[in-house]
């Protein structure tokens, strides 16, 4: 196996790089190749990125992680700190794949029902009001077909029970913008954040467990990572390895100034340590999930993410040969990843986004190889996932689970709007076409070339 791993850390230019694994003399695509291009992405006066973390899987074993610019921005008055492979980033709606597992291992514990009206969960009756003789499920919940919607909102502080902001005729559920009149449960997909508040805050009631413990026992601890969905309980070196994210831009606008300085969005704790979420000591769990946001806000690096790709393509098994630990049944993955939902012909039975969300498993996004939802520059990349967009992060994870091939990219923030740099052949920004093609290229493909 030809495997070789890297660090690359610097700041706004390429810096030092460390092998932590020396390629072989055999090899024909050697990685300082792609450490350049990367660089180049990174530190493209056209758009700059603050920091960007990588991982590339090939045959089920990790062949090249680096890390360019800086987790943490000074702006002259404190030090700056340079990325690394095991920096934790606030991964946005990954988070909901991750939070999908810790449901499945439910699901197999025989807690929930993924087909069952989730009013028997949560205690109180969810339907929407223009469709009250069809139920909501986990299904469609997982699918974005539950015709729940944002517009009304998808967090709350933990004084607020969820069942008074879904309920109609409860004290904060206003003018009921949170219901599709369009289409009832299973019609329709529209990609909804809020649906994953629901699903947190049924995990917890089912349980007893406050959902961010509850993931800890169920999917993180048991992996061996370092991450959480609660901030202010990471340990003190994964807190000081968390990258700030950033935009050139004040959080109140939408205006852009490229040429001003890198401005915090979200996790900077460079002046305290990060507070408990107001009303955590009296939460109830089962009450209103939202605050931890199984939605969004996992904190965990590319190099543990890659710790849960390789599980997943070793059919739910952590680590190897005799050592190796069964958190899933292969069964319960494959249903899980399994496509549920494709947008079709005519863009009739969902929105799409332009073509970011052409097909969908359950509580994982499916990226088809096929024009207009390429992930990699000519093709050749089907693979299964999730994105992220927020507080100015990029993400992507994206398994071909069978082959065993996968890339993770974590981006801490653009410097001026990617939708000002629109992609050439996908929905994403081309930055983000631009790191995804160079992994597969050098990484995967290059990788292949040399055996």
């Amino acid at each position: 196996m030809n495997e070789r791993r890297r660090t690359l850390l610097g700041m706004a230019l390429l810096g030092a790089v460390e092998p932590l694994f020396a390629a072989p003399p055999s090899s024909t695509r050697p990685h300082g190749e792609l450490d350049a291009e990367l660089a180049a992405v990174a530190n493209d006066p056209a758009l700059q990125l603050a920091s960007l973390s990588v991982l590339a899987i090939r045959d089920g074993q990790p062949v090249y992680e680096a890390a360019f610019g800086r987790r943490f921005i000074g702006n002259g008055v404190l030090p700056d700190k340079p990325a690394t492979p095991a920096t934790l980033y606030r991964i946005a709606s990954i988070s909901k794949m991750m939070t999908t597992l810790g449901l499945m291992r439910l699901v197999e514990a025989g807690k929930v029902d993924l087909d069952a009206d989730v009013s028997d969960y949560l205690g109180f009756n969810l339907r929407n009001p223009h469709f009250p003789s069809q139920a909501i499920t986990l299904r469609t919940l997982l699918t974005h077909t539950s015709s729940l919607r944002d517009e009304g909102g998808y967090s709350w502080p933990f004084a607020t029970a969820l069942k008074d902001v879904l309920v109609p005729g409860a004290p904060l559920y206003g003018e009921g913008k949170m219901w599709s009149t369009r289409a009832g449960p299973g019609a329709y997909f529209t990609y909804c954040n809020l649906g994953w508040g629901v699903i947190g805050t049924l995990m917890e009631r089912v349980t007893g467990e406050r959902f961010d413990l509850l993931m800890q026992r169920l999917l993180l601890q048991p992996l061996g990572v370092n991450a959480g969905y609660n901030v202010s309980m990471l340990p003190s070196a994964a807190l000081d390895n968390l990258a700030t994210l950033y935009r050139k831009r004040r959080t109140d606008t939408e205006i852009w100034n490229a040429d001003g300085p890198w401005i915090a969005q979200v996790d900077d704790y460079s002046m305290k340590p990060p507070a408990a979420p107001a009303g955590i000591a009296s939460y109830v769990p089962g009450t209103n999930a939202t605050p931890f946001s199984p939605t969004g806000g996992l904190r965990i690096s590319a190099r543990d993410m890659g710790v849960v790709m390789r599980m997943l393509m070793n059919g739910g098994v952590h680590g190897d040969g005799r050592y190796g630990m069964r958190l899933f049944q292969a069964a319960t993955l494959e249903r899980m990843f399994a496509r549920h939902w494709t947008i079709d012909a005519t863009g009739s039975n969902g929105d799409s986004l332009g073509g970011f969300f052409p097909a969908w498993g359950l509580g994982n996004a499916h990226f088809p190889d096929r024009p207009g939802s390429c992930l990699v520059e000519g093709g050749g990349f089907d693979a299964v996932g999730h994105s992220g967009d927020a507080y100015g992060l990029r993400s992507v994870f994206a398994a071909s689970l069978a082959r065993g091939d996968g890339m993770i990219m974590l981006v801490g923030g653009p410097s001026s709007d990617p939708e000002l740099q629109k992609g050439r052949y996908s929905a994403r920004a081309r930055f983000e076409e631009r790191i995804l093609t160079a992994l597969y290229r050098h990484a995967i493909l290059g990788q292949q070339a040399a055996t």
